[in-house]
């Protein structure tokens, strides 16, 4: 019989988005993963070929389950409310998860996007197109009369992503977040959206 894993791929990648919280994405380092795990380097080098697969993990570790809650928030109705609702999960999420958000502050970019392992990137791309979809549906939805789609893009965008990036980098690279920020992006987005 097998002995199970003593460090779960989700351990290691909890210490690499925490390493790269403090320390940017050049502090995620197999050796360093392993020395803040307590884990052996083979370990990492089981679940992870090289850096650049590390990377890739701790960019998709830290992404995927705020992708996750706003596609949800993004497909609510009516949608105004699923647009006010993603702007302040958007911001609440990041108060929740301060090391994964302060990890999304870098961009993929940062992590060495270009190298990852195919499937990786692939990964990444059909969570952006997927979460790209819902946007332009809703916008198509929130659209007033005489403005183009573009436009109406835009302007969710502002509202549910722009804004909300911009007070989470502001707290949290001044400290931290407080529970009232996640109202003031809710609150903004709701004057940028609602019909005039």
């Amino acid at each position: 019989m097998a002995r199970p894993a003593r460090f779960s791929t989700e351990d290691l990648l909890d210490v690499a988005v925490s390493l790269a919280a403090h320390g940017g994405p050049a502090a995620v380092t197999m050796a360093a993963v392993a020395r803040a795990a307590g884990a052996p380097s083979g370990s990492l080098y089981h679940r992870f070929p090289g850096r650049a697969a590390l990377l890739a993990g701790t960019w998709l570790h830290a992404v995927e389950a705020f992708q996750q809650g706003c596609a949800e928030r993004l497909r609510a109705r009516p949608a105004l409310s699923a647009a006010v609702g993603t702007a302040w999960f958007a911001v609440d999420w990041s108060r929740r998860n301060p090391e994964r958000a302060r990890v999304l502050l870098h961009g993929a970019g940062e992590f060495d996007q270009e190298n990852w392992p195919e499937a990786e990137r692939i990964r990444l791309g059909e969570g952006n197109t997927a979460l790209g979809a819902l946007l332009r549906e809703l916008a198509g939805e929130l659209r007033t009369d005489g403005e183009t789609a573009e436009h109406a893009l835009e302007r969710l965008r502002l509202a549910v992503v722009d804004l909300p990036l911009a007070l989470v980098r502001r707290h949290l690279l001044g400290g931290e977040l407080g529970a009232g920020v996640a109202e003031l992006a809710a609150s903004s987005a709701q004057r940028l959206l609602e019909p005039p």
